[in-house]
């Protein structure tokens, strides 16, 4: 199962649309993850029109109608893994263990906010991904998100992509 993770969209404003090459993945992705700050339906909508499956969250800048279409914290068995995906998962420091206590009965638990693009693995076996951002780089060289494959309960060939600069 081909998995296409990004978060922190922040559309129209921190850019006016997705990456090409982004958009260009979408339809070879099984399940899109989006770990929330949409800004805008639009961007919902652009999704769910083409991939196969979005799995997706609303985040800190999500207004009401985001909110009334996503939840808080989204929970999806793929290939053989248990997925959670949230926007805020606290600060750094701490972050592991207190995941782990949060969602004991996750096997990877993607989560937005920061824009830092994450992958750890907390004591009990929660791997913890953050794709940055595809749009808002913040502090980080470059803008990001992540593909990777989920089979047989093992999740495989996870990439970090980086984005050109506009």
């Amino acid at each position: 199962m081909r998995l296409l993770v990004m978060s922190d969209t922040h559309l129209p404003k921190r850019a006016k649309e997705l990456p090409a090459e982004l958009l260009d993945r979408i339809p070879e992705a099984d399940v899109v993850l989006h770990a929330g700050d949409w800004a805008d339906t639009a961007t919902l909508d652009l999704l769910q029109a083409r991939s196969r499956r979005v799995i997706g969250v609303y985040g800190n800048n999500d207004g009401p109608e985001l909110r009334e279409r996503l939840p808080e914290v989204a929970r999806a068995e793929l290939g053989g893994l248990r997925f959670g995906v949230v926007h805020d998962s606290g600060p750094a420091q701490g972050r592991e263990r207190r995941c782990a206590e949060r969602f004991p009965d996750l096997d990877v638990l993607v989560f937005g906010h920061s824009h830092i693009p994450w992958d750890s693995m907390a004591p009990g076996g929660l791997r913890l991904l953050n794709p940055g951002s595809p749009t808002d780089r913040r502090r980080q060289p470059y803008c990001t998100y992540l593909t990777a494959e989920a089979a047989g309960g093992a999740l495989t060939e996870v990439r970090l992509h980086e984005l050109p600069r506009r």
